[in-house]
């Protein structure tokens, strides 16, 4: 009986020394998994703190160079803008042509303008300039209604082409992607959002037709999206104006007119602020949106793929169908 005995305490030391290993095994895991996440939370939150003290430095760095990139502007640039461009322009315009004609000229630029990739900036303050805020908002309206038409159309002979180009930037083309997605409301809102962000407007206009956009959205979301853009053109046109009369010529401003000048001028810069804060947080959203409902894929996540046209689905193709 006594080996037997000895055997059962032999195998109950083993196992208490076992144990004992595991305890202290898992101890020692438990540890250092403990200490692992503390040190991985110390550094991502050394990591967040970094981030942000280059965002700041970034941004106070951004804010200098665009003061000094402002002075140089109101010490050398304006002048030269006025005394070479605006107002030998101006005097031009008053001899040259009539106010009809001018008018016929400049909604012509408006519309051919984006069809060549030219900006229409110019030919909007323009329209400011000499016409105001009413009859300028319908002359600009008008010319870049047909400026945001001709470009969808002539988009539609070049698609493939239009196509290969976009892949060399995947960013921007899942950018553009975005467009053609859900219902008419959402691509009339993505399109009315994107006239009103920092995205190159001439390019929209030809990269929308690989996507699934439909014309009739994208039509009405264009308008929609340059109507605050045309008024903020329309502003700065007078306001350049008003200060060409002041330097070189004999309007004198009173204080009522300084007033009114200084305070639109702030809520102007306030108003492109936000449309552009409001523009790049709703993309960001809708971009989050489509992540999280899957609709794209890791594999072709960035990459642009061309849908069908609706005239090639059609046995008999005709102009209407593309609408």
């Amino acid at each position: 009986m006594m080996p037997e005995s000895t055997d059962d305490s032999d195998k109950a030391n083993t196992n208490r020394e076992s144990q004992v290993k595991e305890d202290s095994e898992y101890v020692r895991l438990v540890i250092r998994n403990e200490r692992t996440s503390e040190v991985e939370t110390s550094q991502s939150q050394s990591l967040s703190r970094r981030e942000s003290i280059i965002w700041w430095i970034k941004a106070i760095i951004g804010c200098i160079f665009t003061v000094i990139i402002l002075l140089v502007f109101i010490k050398w640039g304006a002048p030269f803008l006025f005394q070479k461009i605006l107002i030998p322009v101006l005097q031009w315009e008053a001899t040259a042509f009539g106010r009809p004609v001018l008018a016929l000229v400049i909604v012509a630029s408006l519309a051919l303008f984006p069809v060549f990739l030219i900006p229409s900036g110019p030919s909007m303050w323009l329209a400011g300039m000499i016409f105001g805020y009413g009859l300028g908002f319908v002359i600009i309206m008008a010319g870049t209604t047909v400026g945001m038409t001709l470009p969808y159309f002539v988009g539609l002979l070049f698609r493939d082409r239009i196509h290969q180009w976009l892949k060399r930037w995947p960013q921007k083309a899942a950018m553009i992607r975005l467009v053609g997605e859900g219902s008419w409301f959402h691509q009339f809102r993505v399109v009315a959002v994107f006239r009103i962000s920092p995205f190159p407007y001439t390019i929209f206009n030809y990269a929308v037709v690989v996507t699934k956009m439909r014309f009739w959205p994208y039509f009405c979301g264009s308008i929609a999206g340059m109507i605050p853009e045309s008024f903020i053109y329309i502003y700065s046109g007078r306001l350049m104006r008003t200060f060409a009369d002041v330097q070189y010529g004999n309007h004198h401003l009173t204080r009522v007119e300084i007033v009114y000048n200084v305070i639109s001028f702030i809520i102007a810069v306030i108003t492109i602020v936000a449309f552009t804060v409001y523009a790049k947080r709703t993309l960001s959203q809708l971009e989050s949106e489509e992540e999280n409902n899957g609709e794209g894929s890791a594999s072709n996540r960035g990459r642009l793929e061309m849908e069908p046209l609706p005239m090639e689905n059609s046995k008999h193709p005709s102009f209407c169908s593309t609408l």
